[in-house]
């Protein structure tokens, strides 16, 4: 089967999120912008996300993009803005790779704001663009990538140090 390929440009702030749940995390909202699925049902070769301004109006429920790990490769940048995770922290022009099952989430700064703040209906993310690739497949940096661009945050682990540690494995 032969396929067709076109170029396609959209303006990403004009598409718009849409968020129904109230007591459960419904964790980070996005929209999907392309999905190319996989071999296998359920898995993608590449997803593109936007995370795009919304109303965060969820109730009993922590509301900054959640800690995880994916079975997916995750690249993520930030065009302007910034993002609601890690504010001051990630830059616009950014990037960040978390590859298959790195856990990752919001630094202790957000956690810290997140788990004082009064719930109660706020905008999220108004002047800000970021967005996701997503891949079934394991992704690889370049030497130039690592090393020879001089970009890479090698502190970039250390924005998790100062989480509180509150698991207790004898609550019910």
């Amino acid at each position: 089967m032969a396929r067709q390929l076109c170029s396609l440009q959209v303006q990403l702030q004009k598409l718009h999120g849409h968020q129904r749940n109230v007591i459960r995390p419904c964790g980070p909202l996005y929209i999907h912008g392309a999905d190319l699925p996989g071999a296998i049902e359920g898995t993608a070769l590449c997803d593109f996300v936007i995370f795009p301004p919304r109303w965060a109006v969820q109730d009993k429920t922590f509301r900054p993009p959640y800690y995880h790990r994916n079975c997916m490769s995750e690249f993520m940048g930030l065009i302007f803005g910034q993002y609601e995770a890690k504010e001051g922290e990630f830059l616009p022009g950014g990037a960040s790779l978390h590859s298959i099952m790195t856990p990752h989430g919001p630094d202790a700064k957000c956690f810290q704001g997140a788990s004082e703040a009064e719930l109660r209906p706020v905008r999220v993310a108004d002047g800000t663009q970021s967005f996701m690739f997503e891949s079934s497949l394991s992704l690889k940096t370049t030497k130039w990538g690592l090393k020879t661009c001089k970009k890479v945050d090698e502190e970039y682990w250390r924005c998790w140090q100062d989480l509180p540690k509150l698991f207790n494995p004898n609550r019910k």
